[in-house]
């Protein structure tokens, strides 16, 4: 991976680093972003263990040292498909610089491939509109709501939604 920053690492978190993923995820989604959505609303980050891990999932981060950069998560929803959930850089290591959300995409993707998932999907919301170019760019497509799966876990908060077939 060329990147600006040596030492990253990737590393699978568990409930050891809530605190920490919670001091990343939630100023984005609230302060850089306005979108109203509070911890409260999310209590699957007060138990990473139990809502990722627990079931064939996993939960992602890239660390830098003590700092967490960056996040993302999978929830195996069976039917040889997941839940892309929890996808957050920092502002300061976003882009092709840095390249941490295609390290974390790769991550992910890389686990579904050894653990036989073949479907992807996710839930954002429209106002992120670098994230929905990233998606685009990695094969991801927009679908309509009323093509999520049943057994998808929808978010409140979410009003686009996009699928990757691997």
């Amino acid at each position: 991976m060329n990147n600006a920053i040596s030492g990253l690492q990737i590393t699978q978190l568990n409930n050891a680093y809530c605190e920490r993923i919670i001091n990343l995820i939630l100023p984005i989604q609230q302060i850089e972003f306005n979108v109203p959505v509070t911890l409260e609303a999310q209590p699957d980050l007060l138990d990473i263990e139990a809502n990722y891990q627990h079931g064939g999932g996993n939960f992602w981060g890239v660390t830098l040292g003590d700092e967490l950069l960056g996040t993302i998560a999978l929830i195996n929803t069976g039917h040889q498909a997941c839940a892309l959930r929890k996808m957050f850089v920092k502002k300061e290591y976003r882009g092709k610089e840095y390249q941490i959300a295609q390290l974390l995409l790769a991550e992910l993707l890389d686990f579904c491939k050894k653990n036989n998932i073949n479907d992807i999907y996710l839930g954002t919301v429209d106002l992120l509109k670098a994230a929905h170019r990233f998606y685009e760019k990695n094969g991801f497509e927009e679908i309509d709501v009323n093509s999520l799966p049943e057994y998808f876990p929808r978010m409140m908060a979410d009003n686009k939604f996009y699928h990757l077939q691997i």
